[in-house]
């Protein structure tokens, strides 16, 4: 039989959430400063990615069964995303110090995007095996670039924790990285998947160059903040831009599979009439 969650599901879900909220708030940790921006950005993000998850959440039973799953990951990514916002505040609160630097959440940053950058690579497969265009090529394609983006980065940002990899190597393991990221590009607007979309509905394609732009122009801001952070004064600028990017990339391109599955949705239901 398969799992469908009803409106009481939905619900009983979202108020779990919300206990599991109040524990996380109130469990001990240092307190924001409110002159500390880069802290209120942390704070910003992590209300955003909550709000966003309970919303995918209860949007889901609204649309087509072919979508749920869709509406699912997208509910994963910001609901993973908010759990490790939770840590990556505190984590900069317990740092920062009467001088207004924090230290930056590196590794607990790369775990949530090891986790939520291919789920978001995979919503592009998705949204095309909704409608029956998809291949399993291009999601391992998809799916491999991204892993050798986030991990040529993480590599590139963590080198002087790790005796293997020199200070010369950080600019190449960039370049590795920003080629992943190129090739995801590539797949989108000029390879498979913007063949496959064109034979889609106008709502799911709207949604997947929507999608596509949100890729392009959000993922940009990440190679702008590691550069902004190389060197001791680059860390608030690179922490303040990466939450920004991590809202937008999530959040944003989340409410595009929402607003595909919904268009879809809605015309499937008007050709039955």
């Amino acid at each position: 039989m398969k799992f469908e969650f009803s409106k009481p599901r939905s619900l009983l879900l979202t108020g779990l959430l919300f206990l599991v909220t109040l524990g996380t708030v109130s469990a001990e940790g240092a307190a924001l400063d409110t002159t500390d921006m880069v802290g209120v950005s942390f704070w910003l993000a992590t209300a955003m990615m909550l709000a966003s998850t309970v919303f995918f959440i209860l949007e889901r039973q609204n649309v087509a069964a072919k979508w749920k799953t869709s509406m699912t990951v997208a509910a994963l990514v910001t609901g993973v995303a908010w759990y490790h916002y939770t840590y990556m505040r505190t984590y900069w609160a317990d740092t920062f110090d009467a001088t207004g630097t924090g230290e930056s959440p590196l590794v607990l940053r790369y775990i949530d995007w090891l986790i939520t950058v291919p789920l978001q690579v995979s919503e592009f497969y998705l949204i095309l095996a909704a409608v029956g265009v998809a291949t399993a090529a291009l999601f391992w394609r998809l799916l491999g670039a991204s892993l050798v983006m986030l991990i040529a980065g993480f590599l590139a940002e963590a080198h002087e924790g790790i005796d293997a990899i020199s200070e010369g190597m950080v600019w190449p393991l960039f370049v590795v990285g920003m080629l992943g990221w190129i090739y995801i590009m590539y797949e989108l607007w000029a390879g498979e998947a913007k063949e496959k979309v064109s034979e889609t509905s106008e709502g799911t394609q709207f949604a997947f160059k929507a999608m596509a732009l949100i890729l392009t122009v959000g993922w940009a801001i990440y190679p702008i903040g590691f550069v902004l952070g190389q060197g001791d004064s680059g860390t608030d600028g690179l922490n303040i831009l990466y939450n920004i990017a991590d809202v937008v990339n999530k959040t944003a391109f989340g409410l595009m599979v929402w607003y595909a599955a919904t268009m879809d949705t809605k015309a499937a239901a008007a050709s039955e009439e």
